[in-house]
């Protein structure tokens, strides 16, 4: 592979975007170029990465556009992109979003000459960058493992030819995880307003053994603080993700507009309120 499009230059793009530089041809496009006061705008100056201006144009000659952009914006980019496809180019899709999103964008994609290959981000990108394990779901999978050999995705997997049964694993799995945050935040600020969150996190020792509850606590709570407008938004495709499946998803909706709440809760909430979180998490971190 000689020229890698990256649509969506967010945390993940611009992750990529380094992890990649001096190995392909990097071309870049994103939606908040528009504005260049925006991160992705101010970012791409220290990036090895042209700017391009449309999707359309960021994919032409590509042979893999990756597309990491929000997960409402999932299926609008691959319509964006998928016009300047080059024929068989391999079309990475690592957005949080439903099995059913998923399919919609392998079919704009399939029917634009393009190869669409779904990709489950399974941990946080970080620490792992562009060696972050994923799950590849579709017809194309262990054809991009190939092509792509040599450009850093050693924690892919093929998964499945099924395109969304990748997407419906991490998703599942997010209903738990996020959840816990949803209900550690809500439990502990109610716990402290009484003062006894430390018994209450002793008790859960005893109930559901792990081998530091406020070394974890504090870390679900933190990562529902800085990411969870993020989160929230994967809460709602996983909740889209339940009901592609039949099944009611109160639960998962619930935790969305939790961890939305996290997000914003400082612009949002009463001094006494954000006072009282800070306190949580600053005695987790002295235990």
């Amino acid at each position: 592979m000689k020229r890698v499009a990256l649509i969506g230059f967010g945390e993940v793009g611009q992750t990529l975007a380094g992890d990649l530089r001096g190995k392909v041809d990097l071309v870049a496009w994103d939606i908040a170029f528009a504005d260049p006061t925006s991160l992705p705008s101010r970012a791409l100056p220290s990036h090895d990465v042209r700017r391009a201006g449309s999707a359309a144009a960021a994919v032409e000659g590509a042979d893999l556009v990756i597309s990491a952009v929000t997960a409402a914006q999932d299926l609008d980019a691959a319509r964006a992109a998928a016009p300047g496809l080059a024929k068989d180019a391999f079309f990475l899709d690592l957005n949080s979003c439903s099995p059913g999103q998923k399919t919609a964008s392998a079919e704009v994609v399939e029917s634009d000459g393009g190869r669409y290959v779904e990709a489950a981000v399974m941990s946080p990108i970080g620490p792992k960058r562009i060696a972050s394990p994923m799950l590849l779901g579709g017809a194309h999978a262990e054809a991009f493992l190939t092509a792509a050999g040599g450009l850093g995705f050693d924690g892919a997997v093929a998964y499945s030819p099924v395109v969304g049964r990748a997407a419906a694993t991490k998703l599942c799995r997010s209903v738990m995880i996020k959840g816990v945050e949803a209900l550690l935040t809500e439990s502990l600020l109610a716990a402290r307003h009484y003062g006894v969150e430390q018994v209450v996190l002793d008790s859960l020792s005893d109930l559901l053994p792990l081998p530091d509850w406020n070394k974890t606590a504090h870390y679900m709570i933190s990562r529902s603080l800085e990411h969870g407008t993020r989160r929230a938004e994967e809460m709602r495709e996983a909740a889209r993700t339940v009901e592609e499946a039949g099944v009611p998803a109160p639960m998962s909706h619930a935790i969305a507009e939790r961890q939305a709440w996290a997000a914003d809760h400082r612009a949002a909430l009463s001094p006494d309120l954000i006072a009282m979180l800070d306190a949580v998490i600053a005695r987790l971190e002295r235990k």
